[in-house]
């Protein structure tokens, strides 16, 4: 895969021949001498391979957390006589059938089969908001590593173990192994001429050292070839190629290939048009609207008292609305009085 430190390998296997033949033969030099050059040898390519694997390993580590996430989560499991078990997703299989409640992380990829809830999907999604699904809609499908924020539903399981939507995530991340960019391929065909280069410039020195009657050591033509190629450059090639993919990743975002990299280190401005973004997406109070007969301030007053304890972004847009309208307006509830929650069965709040 990379000629570059092949070449430096076999120079490291060579010298260690060297340092065990200079030992008990003379013209070679003297073995601390090759064992110093066979050291600093086995240290370049054990370094390269070790930044490699560094970089490797901490993509792993990204798709071990997923894969953790995806194995740890506990499903409320329907049994054929109607009971319940709590079973870890990894064994949740295509039609089984489970409840999740508030607070629950959903198991698995699944169809909504009874009840109603709002369900936070920003760690999939990105959408902050949270949403409603519905049995019996088109808007019944959940995702495992979403949460249930109210209610409770009841869920079929619709994916094999390894199809879900999480699957799919950590194998994006482990897919994160290699595929060689363009300016790469590019890089190794300089590099392995330049390499095949310097191996004839250090052969055809030995022939002209004999001629001149000026010994040479296999150490020194050793030694002088890898001074000579571009080691650095080709130890860190893949290094680099895979720290990329991790930086990217730590900031959230996958990428499949190592082009992709290279064509996001070019990106200056970044634009995503998702609803929430550049457009508004959830709905907001601009205007009161009394009907005929009706005080506007008794209209205002009592739209805000039926959404203070509104955490919906209408019910906070009302209470925004009301206090640019009126700064002194109150926001005391009559004695007695009891909240009544938005949840996604009612899809209402207000006081009683």
């Amino acid at each position: 895969r990379n000629p570059v430190m092949f070449t430096v390998e076999i120079g490291t296997l060579v010298m260690a021949y060297v340092t065990f033949y200079s030992l008990n033969h003379a013209g070679q030099g003297s073995p601390a001498y090759n064992f110093v050059i066979f050291l600093i040898l086995l240290l370049t390519v054990l370094f390269a391979n070790f930044a490699e694997a560094i970089a490797e390993a901490r993509g792993k580590a990204q798709a071990d957390s997923l894969r953790k996430t995806r194995e740890e989560t506990p499903a409320k499991t329907e049994l054929p006589d109607g009971s319940y078990e709590l079973r870890s997703s990894s064994l949740l299989r295509k039609g089984d059938v489970f409840i999740c409640e508030t607070g629950d992380i959903i198991a698995t990829d699944g169809e909504i089969i009874e009840g109603i809830a709002t369900i936070d999907e920003s760690a999939i999604t990105g959408e902050s908001a949270p949403v409603i699904r519905e049995s019996g809609g088109d808007k019944s499908s959940v995702t495992g590593g979403t949460k249930v924020l109210s209610d409770q539903i009841k869920v079929q399981v619709t994916t094999e173990p390894g199809e879900s939507f999480l699957d799919k995530m950590i194998a994006l991340v482990e897919g994160a192994s290699r595929q060689k960019t363009p300016n790469e391929i590019a890089l190794t065909i300089l590099l392995a001429s330049f390499t095949l280069i310097f191996v004839i410039v250090c052969v055809t020195l030995k022939p002209f050292a004999d001629y001149a009657n000026t010994p040479i050591t296999i150490a020194a033509l050793i030694s002088l070839f890898v001074c000579l190629i571009p080691t650095t450059i080709g130890g860190l090639l893949s290094a680099i190629g895979i720290a990329g993919m991790d930086r990217a990743l730590r900031a959230n975002v996958i990428t499949k290939s190592g082009k992709a990299v290279e064509t996001a280190g070019d990106i200056d401005v970044l634009l995503l048009d998702k609803t929430g973004t550049i457009t508004i997406g959830n709905r907001k109070a601009t205007n009161f609207y009394p009907t005929e007969g009706i005080d506007m301030e008794k209209l205002i007053n009592a739209c805000v008292l039926s959404s203070i304890a509104d955490e919906t972004p209408e019910g906070k847009s009302i209470i925004e609305l009301a206090k640019d309208r009126d700064k002194n307006i109150s926001a005391k509830t009559p004695d007695g009085s009891v909240f009544i929650k938005f949840t996604a069965e009612t899809r209402s709040s207000g006081i009683d």
